[in-house]
């Protein structure tokens, strides 16, 4: 330990000699009055060092700085965006909207347009976080980026489009989509109902766009009513901390990939807990999800979430090419259709995945049916059980909450070297955040609350101890996975429900998301990738009641190797030779 002196400082700035009383008195100490003055000296030392790192002037790491720009007013010039009207943003969907490109720049997202969740950094726009400009800042304004976060820089380097950012629920820890400060984001297949959260704006976006299509019959026979709104985006980049990806896509009736943790790098997008944050494509088909995942995969020097593993970039997969290497080897014989593709998968039915709270009975079915298709495509199916699967949200909780709270709501800086939010400066809690967060979102109080209460009830032997658990959860699924390709469950328990009537309360609009994330959240600690694809039509329901003429997606999860996306995206291509999932 280095202890120095920093000349310059007067004594009325310095550390008191109460005050190293009072920091003592919390750790339950006296320090004898013959040492106070060299603990004193010590103390003033570190306040000093830090008081000084204060007072430097911003860095702006170069590797995250916008291309092409220079300053804010070169921000403000090149990068406009505008806030959309209401009659131009039907189902709340988009948060800014922009036109970002790179000159120049050319490869696999040339002529296409990308949505990003809005707890990611686009330089020159705000960042809202789903939340209220007043909780993200001193002054109370929507903090403007000053950086683009990694997979920004990289949907841009390979000639891609970034058309806005996309709303996400509040302080993105929402299953359902009810939850942003500037209202509900609404379900394209049925509006008034959730499309999932908490990249609910991206799904919106995806899907709506997915239903055009079908409605004009290019993905399907359907003819479908209320289709004429096209948001135009078929790319989007989502994050998910226990299925903020895959419960969207489910919901939403599109695509989407929670990749293996630490393969995408999450540098530059606000915090859950560094331990579960996971970024990952979202598109309307099994080819732009391999597409995007390219783009965005691969080391990127800044964030502590990656591990050796990691490929760097020019070692990340070509994981369309993989896709279409292993289809054009089943067509050379004859084996690409409904009753061979699947020939040497394998294929595990999770059994604890069908015993998880609130699943109804239809949604059990109809995933299950939809399981099976991978029999009669040739694969083999078996059911495979891992039991502490049923314990997994247990454990994801434990060993995340206890500091949830501070990376949720304070844009805490991890205790490994990375790259915070430079521009969130989140003022305290206090009894309005309380008083608002309870009506938009209250699971985010129960953060709050619970994350301060298990973090000074219980000892730090006990964070990790859940840790040693998350890495059993890991070593099960890994064991499941020797024997087979792939796993299999379904992603949520039941279709998307309506959004809640205003007057509810706090447990009411709680109990709408309950089990949402039991087959989800698991993965987001133990780290695998685990894809929703969508498979079918559920029943809509209203006050109980099934309402005739009126269906929701259903999204069956593939969940695989750790850095093997290639084999779930293979699954998922295998799976759809028998049919579009939404086409029946």
């Amino acid at each position: 330990m280095s202890v120095f002196f920093i000349p310059g400082v007067s004594e009325h700035e310095q550390v008191t000699v109460e005050e190293l009383r009072d920091v003592a008195a919390k750790r339950n100490i006296t320090i004898p009055s013959k040492d106070e003055g060299d603990f004193l000296t010590l103390l003033r030392a570190a306040d000093l060092a830090v008081k000084h790192v204060d007072t430097l002037p911003p860095y702006v790491d170069h590797r995250l700085a916008p291309d092409g720009v220079s300053g804010s007013v070169g921000l403000a010039k090149l990068r406009p965006y505008t806030k959309p009207l209401q009659e131009d943003n039907p189902l709340n969907a988009w948060s800014h909207k922009c036109n970002i490109e790179l000159p120049g720049a050319a490869g696999p997202l040339s002529g296409r347009s990308v949505a990003i969740k809005d707890n990611m950094s686009v330089a020159g726009l705000p960042i809202t976080i789903g939340t209220f400009a007043e909780f993200l800042s001193p002054e109370g304004n929507f903090p403007i980026s000053e950086i683009d976060a990694s997979i920004v820089k990289r949907v841009l380097e390979a000639g891609g489009t970034v058309a806005g950012t996309a709303v996400c629920e509040n302080y993105s820890a929402a299953a359902l989509s009810y939850s942003p400060a500037t209202g509900p984001v609404h379900n394209p297949w049925v509006k008034g109902y959730a499309t999932g959260g908490s990249s609910s704006g991206c799904a919106a976006l995806l899907a709506a766009t997915l239903k055009k299509k079908m409605s004009q019959g290019q993905n399907g026979s359907m003819s479908l009513d209320d289709a004429d709104w096209e948001s135009g985006i078929e790319l989007a980049i989502g994050g998910d901390q226990g299925g903020s990806i895959r419960i969207p896509a489910a919901y939403s009736g599109i695509y989407g990939l929670k990749p293996t943790f630490g393969l995408c790098p999450y540098t530059g997008i606000a915090s859950l807990h560094p331990m579960m944050d996971h970024c990952g494509p979202m598109a309307t088909s099994v080819d732009d999800i391999a597409i995007l995942l390219s783009v965005l995969a691969g080391y990127d020097g800044l964030d502590h979430r990656m591990t050796p593993e990691t490929p760097l970039r020019e070692k990340v997969k070509d994981y369309l090419k993989i896709l279409t290497d292993k289809a054009e080897e089943m067509k050379a014989k004859e084996q690409w259709t409904p009753h061979a593709a699947g020939r040497g998968l394998k294929v595990g039915i999770l059994k604890e995945g069908w015993q998880i709270p609130t699943l109804t009975d239809e949604m059990a079915s109809i995933v299950r049916n939809a399981a099976d298709r991978f029999l009669s495509l040739g694969a083999e199916v078996e059911e495979v059980s891992v039991p502490l699967h049923m314990d997994g949200p247990l454990i994801w909780t434990a060993a995340t909450r206890p500091k949830m709270g501070p990376f949720g709501t304070a844009n805490a800086t991890p205790t490994a070297l990375g790259y915070s939010l430079p521009s969130l400066k989140p003022p305290p809690i206090n009894q309005r955040w309380l008083e608002l967060m309870s009506h938009y979102n209250p699971a985010m109080v129960n953060v709050v609350l619970s994350s301060d209460y298990l973090s000074s009830k219980y000892h730090l032997a006990t964070s990790a101890k859940a840790h040693s658990h998350v890495l059993q959860l890991q070593a099960a699924y890994d064991a499941a996975l020797e024997k087979f390709d792939v796993l299999i469950t379904p992603v949520t328990p039941t279709v998307a429900p309506a959004h809640p009537p205003s007057e509810y309360g706090v447990m009411d609009r709680i109990k709408l998301a309950a089990g949402n994330t039991a087959n989800t959240c698991p993965f987001n600690v133990t780290g695998h990738p685990a894809m929703s694809i969508p498979v079918g039509w559920g029943s809509v329901t209203s006050d109980g009641e099934v309402i005739a003429g009126k269906k929701l997606p259903v999204g069956m999860q593939i969940i695989g190797k750790r850095w093997d996306e290639e084999t779930v995206l293979y699954a998922a291509s295998v799976w759809e030779v028998g049919g579009f999932g939404l086409q029946n």
